[in-house]
């Protein structure tokens, strides 16, 4: 599923290192703005940096082409977090972040995600 701030849906995203984000990122970030938490699809990424959200929606055959969409933490009204069950057989959890232009991002993560970290760090940029 493509990720872009364009439609809404949900997004599978599994934690990958911050190794694995892909280098186009760099050209994207400004002074001081660093990738705290990255998350991938089958081929798309979404990067958490100390500023914004920015997504990676790769597209065609060949994975040449790529679009890149970004949302600044202070566009977000307000968000929602729901933590792993204990002892789910497919562990995971989600957050969903209202923004000023109306669009609504629902993220699922798999696997060991520590959701509160990112809930606690979109918190600290949104209230500051």
């Amino acid at each position: 599923m493509a990720i872009n701030f364009n439609t809404e849906s949900v997004f599978n995203l599994k934690p990958i290192d911050l190794a694995g984000v892909r280098n186009e990122v760099q050209g994207l970030l400004i002074d001081g703005e660093e990738a705290i938490f990255a998350f991938k699809t089958v081929r798309d990424q979404l990067i958490f940096t100390n500023k914004r959200i920015i997504a990676i929606d790769i597209q065609g055959i060949t994975g040449k082409r790529k679009s890149f969409s970004s949302m600044p933490y202070s566009k977000i009204q307000y968000f929602t977090v729901q933590t792993q069950g204990f002892l789910e057989l497919f562990p995971d959890s989600e957050m969903e972040l209202w923004f000023s232009n109306g669009f609504v991002a629902k993220f699922e993560f798999k696997g060991n995600t520590d959701i509160s970290k990112i809930g606690q760090m979109i918190s600290k940029y949104v209230l500051d």
